[in-house]
């Protein structure tokens, strides 16, 4: 690898960004207004150098929503909502606004020329009557027949403030179109006509792109795909209903060493694994979107509605409801598990309509963490007696928490620093750093040395759950293996006795990792299929 990074400063860069973000699941209905509006909901972010063989200068954005979408949740099933707005902000200098905002627009409509009608009766009786079904034949790439009503969208090109700035319509880089399809989703193998099949349906919506101001063309896909965060969900909110130590959560052959464990985990605690998310999908070459910056972006993703809505009272299809007023924010979402298990329950929805440039209002959210002392105070007894000590408190007494200010709101200079500082919450990627090809990518990031990793970004295999959950316990108080030739070190960020339990080997005993994921864009997994109920789990097809 060509570059050259100080692997300390690295290291307390990824203190901050994880332990802002931990917790142990991704952001699923993270607020209580958001709740009403799943359409809406941001789930995951992703933000990485595209490592698909052959496109290493450009940057894949992934921002997931409508969560937990079970396969089978037809007729209708999960459309995006066409009254919203749906946006991915690109920050490039540091003050903590957006310079380039990419706007998506949804609508849903009957296919050219009406329904699908079928005969009822015969003779003088006989009537077309319109199908009550969304599709009424198998569907593939090259026949949509049988489908009543498609999805398309358009995206947009914002420089500036996102709403006053200047717009600027992308378009098909083939036909010159400014509309995108989206596929159907995954209805079951009988609709798209066998196992197997579906894949090549929905590869036939990837896009290529022409985005003005940009000379290399870039790629777009907004569709379902199966869940890629993997958590036992309905244990950690029941309170947390498992010890997250390696041994008990996740038995296996680990050295319970901090980030060295080697655990055989079990993929039966992954209660996400049948279900279903919406992506979108870009694709943009990084001199798009570094502008005159360091080569350090700052990317985050929100959705928004109409400040006030009027229910349609002769609904149709395409316009249910009428939305008045200007557009207000429902759903904000950069570093993962921010709103879940770090803003206070009284801000949460607050923090969903905010922008980074005023983040500081949450500041003592960052350097009074709360979530260690739940930690402490769920598992005390079983983490002493999984380890055989007598620990009064398991969380750390470093407080307050300097160190997660600098990594959690400002980045570390030479690493994932912005050319300006400006205090603020998002996922800060260094596009200067080579991408890592799938087969040598480690799920524990930059603290295992791949610095192409969480929290440099974050792909879709790195394991952000245990990563999170081990330095939000101060792992990074101990030696962590960051030396040369991978020799142990202590960071100076905090001593040892600063972190009682930092170096075990904690987990939430659901594992991921690169070979878990497609190795070309859009790299998540093709959707799990309503029918038949016993399909199997997907694998990646390269």
């Amino acid at each position: 690898m060509r570059n050259k990074f100080n692997k300390s400063l690295l290291t307390c860069g990824v203190v901050a960004a994880m332990c802002a973000g931990a917790a142990f699941a991704s952001s699923h209905r993270e607020a209580p207004y958001i709740g009403k509006y799943p359409q809406l909901d941001g789930t995951d972010f992703y933000m990485f150098k595209s490592y698909e063989p052959g496109r290493e200068d450009y940057v894949t954005i992934l921002a997931n929503y409508n969560p937990v979408q079970a396969a089978y949740g037809g007729p209708n099933y999960f459309p995006l909502d066409s009254a919203g707005l749906y946006e991915i902000h690109i920050d490039n200098d540091g003050d903590a606004e957006e310079d380039l905002t990419f706007q998506f627009r949804f609508s849903n409509e009957e296919v050219s020329g009406g329904t699908v009608k079928l005969p009822v009766g015969s003779g003088e009786n006989q009537k077309m009557i319109s199908a009550s079904l969304k599709n009424v034949g198998e569907l593939s790439a090259a026949d949509e027949t049988g489908l009543n009503q498609i999805e398309s969208y358009t995206m947009t090109r914002v420089d500036g403030d996102r709403r006053r700035g200047n717009k600027r319509k992308v378009v098909d880089a083939n036909s010159g179109q400014d509309s995108f399809r989206k596929p159907f989703d995954y209805s079951g193998t009988k609709t798209f006509g066998g196992p197997g099949q579906y894949t090549a349906y929905a590869d036939s919506f990837v896009h290529d792109t022409q985005i003005p101001g940009c000379d290399a063309p870039g790629r777009v896909f907004v569709g379902q795909r199966s869940e890629g965060f993997k958590i036992a969900l309905g244990e950690v909110f029941d309170l947390v209903n498992f010890v997250p130590i390696e041994g008990d959560s996740a038995p296996g052959a680990g050295d319970g060493g901090g980030f060295n464990g080697g655990v055989t985990q079990d993929e039966n605690r992954n209660i996400l694994a049948k279900n279903n998310v919406t992506t979108i999908a870009i694709e943009v070459h990084k001199d798009c979107l570094t502008g005159d910056g360091n080569g350090v972006i700052g990317g985050w993703t929100t959705s928004s509605l109409r400040q006030a809505t009027i229910l349609n009272r002769r609904p149709t299809l395409a316009r249910p409801e009428i939305g008045l007023g200007g557009w207000t924010q429902v759903s904000r979402l950069g570093n993962f598990l921010v709103n879940e298990l770090v803003i206070g329950f009284p801000d949460k929805d607050r923090f969903n309509s905010s922008e980074p440039n005023g983040d500081g209002r949450f500041l003592d959210y960052v350097t009074h963490p709360v979530l260690p002392e739940i930690i402490d105070s769920l598992f005390n007894g079983p983490v002493n007696a999984t380890l055989g000590t007598s620990i009064d408190n398991l969380a750390p007494s470093n407080v307050p928490r300097q160190d997660l200010v600098t990594g959690f709101l400002t980045g570390f200079p030479g690493v994932n620093q912005l050319a300006t500082v400006t205090p603020s919450e998002m996922l800060r990627l260094n596009t200067n750093f080579d991408a890592v090809p799938r087969e040598a990518q480690h799920p524990l990031g930059v603290a295992a040395g791949d610095v192409a990793g969480f929290p440099n970004g974050r792909r879709p295999g790195d394991d952000a759950v245990d990563i999170a959950l081990r330095v939000v316990m101060g792992a990074l108080c101990h030696d962590v293996p960051l030396g040369e030739g991978g020799a142990l070190i202590n960071l100076g960020l905090c001593a040892p006795e600063d972190a009682p339990v930092g170096g075990a080997a904690l987990t939430d005993g659901a594992p991921i990792s690169a070979k878990d994921f497609d190795n070309t864009f859009p790299y998540l997994l093709t959707p799990y299929p309503g029918s038949p109920t016993d399909a199997p789990i997907p694998t990646p097809k390269n």
